[in-house]
């Protein structure tokens, strides 16, 4: 199943658990919308199109962070006329997770599941465990080497 929604002035083609980035949206991190500009829907191949859009129909989502996209250099030229010019530019986006997509009259069942752990490093894995890093065999290191005598011929 899936939709044509229009987020921010934008169309996007979303299904449930799908992450969406967007631009810039007034909302907290965390907090759960709803679009309900859904301009199609598609449920397993019984397609509704909209007029312009569907009635009644809804796409929630919840936002995960808000970050800047990649660096894009904007750099201007007129040859031989000594004009050179470099500018810079990062966009705003808001993240989206996609929890559903509603027909009319239906609502979501949010189920909050517990945010597993992230994995830590080996290290300090091994140090809670308190198993001791084994260590390298002493290897027998070379006797430093005689200085060579210079000779000098007169």
């Amino acid at each position: 199943m899936y939709a044509i929604v229009d987020i921010a002035g934008q169309q996007f083609k979303v299904e449930k658990d799908q992450k969406v980035f967007v631009h810039r949206l007034e909302a907290n991190e965390g907090t759960n919308l709803e679009f309900e500009k859904v301009l199609l829907i598609d449920n397993e191949g019984k397609i509704q199109v909209g007029a312009p859009t569907v009635d009644g129909a809804k796409v929630a989502a919840k936002v995960l962070s808000h970050l800047k996209g990649d660096k894009v250099i904007v750099f201007k030229k007129k040859r031989r006329k000594g004009y050179q010019k470099s500018n810079g530019h990062r966009q705003f986006f808001t993240e989206l997770l996609i929890q559903g997509i509603l027909g009319k009259g239906e609502t979501l069942k949010i189920s909050e599941e517990p945010v597993k752990k992230a994995a830590k490093p080996k290290k300090e894995a091994a140090a809670e465990t308190d198993e001791a890093p084994k260590k390298k065999a002493a290897t027998k290191k070379a006797a430093p080497k005689a200085a060579a005598k210079k000779t000098t011929k007169k």
